[in-house]
């Protein structure tokens, strides 16, 4: 028996709460998908998929993305958001659901109007390819090198500076990456663990920058008191989300004295959140993405976010 990454339970199948995570976020990923076609309110994707996550039994381990051609990761709308999903290009719909901490995250990408359909079978394939290479023993630089393999031979990169990564319980990232390209000194693949591979794929240079838009944020688990009306929100915050992403949309007040955006502001010059950058490929060029979250047994991996 190897000890899980969950808790140091000795384990070599996948938690109850995780397996159900999982049918959760695949559930909702197929669901949500189908709502993404030209000039659907992207406010409307995010908060339905995470009302559905509720429903079905789970809770959001960080707010719904929907990422817009160059858009990459950390874009969630913020209130009053009126943007839609445009007439052509690529969509990308990442969910994270959690059960008691344990989370599963999946994503997959739309292609508006079908003219840019290598990107998602460059991202789908190597997914493909990536999760057959996640034994025991695997190096996870190995896995990298096959990732970018097979995105180059459609004629794209894959993004560096992004990676997959293990998960922990109520640890979205968990402290191994799996890269997206050839690495060397990498960790290598446990039984027991949990990963969420996902390969990016884009025409542009293949690295992500961040923008200056923030519309996500993490507690830092600052501890030092701060005071008033700042320092209630980030008691709240972190009694709510712990370590875990929420969106600013998440965030309101009865009192309409107080200016959330500002209590926000006081928070990180304090240090108590941190924000999550909304990321964009540097060349502004289109990037397609696939996410599978499994769990690493004796036999190989355990898919927990298949297409139900």
């Amino acid at each position: 028996m190897i000890s899980s990454m969950y808790g140091g339970i000795m384990v070599t199948n996948p938690h109850p709460s995780a397996v159900r995570s999982g049918e959760i976020a695949a559930r909702v990923l197929k669901e949500i998908s189908e709502m993404i076609e030209p000039k659907a309110r992207i406010i409307k994707i995010c908060t339905t998929a995470e009302k559905k996550i509720r429903e079905y039994g789970g809770t959001p381990a960080f707010p719904c993305n929907v990422s817009v051609n160059h858009i990459v990761a950390h874009s969630t709308s913020p209130k009053g958001d009126r943007s839609e999903i445009p007439e052509f290009g690529l969509v990308k719909l990442d969910i994270g659901v959690h059960i008691d901490g344990y989370i599963t995250d999946t994503a997959l990408t739309v292609d508006i109007d079908g003219t840019l359909e290598g990107f998602i079978a460059a991202t789908e394939d190597a997914l493909e390819e990536a999760l057959v290479m996640m034994k025991p023993g695997a190096s996870l630089g190995d896995v990298g090198a096959k990732i970018e393999t097979v995105v180059k031979a459609y004629g794209l990169r894959p993004i560096s500076n992004l990676t997959g990564h293990s998960i922990r319980r109520y640890q979205l990232h968990g402290g191994k990456q799996v890269p997206n390209t050839k690495v060397r000194g990498a960790s290598k693949v446990e039984v027991g663990e949990y990963y969420a591979i996902e390969p990016f794929a884009t025409s542009g240079i293949g690295t992500v920058v961040d923008s200056e838009y923030v519309y996500i944020f993490a507690n830092t688990g600052l501890d030092t008191p701060i005071s008033g009306t700042t320092e209630k929100l980030r008691v709240y915050l972190r009694e709510k989300y712990g370590p875990l992403p929420f969106a600013s949309r998440w965030i309101g007040s009865s009192d309409k004295e107080v200016d959330i955006v500002d209590e926000i502001r006081a928070l990180i010059r304090a240090k108590a959140i941190r924000g999550l950058p909304l990321q964009i490929e540097k060349k502004g060029r289109p990037v397609s993405q696939a996410e599978h979250t499994i769990f690493i047994s004796e036999e190989g991996p355990v898919i927990l976010t298949k297409k139900p």
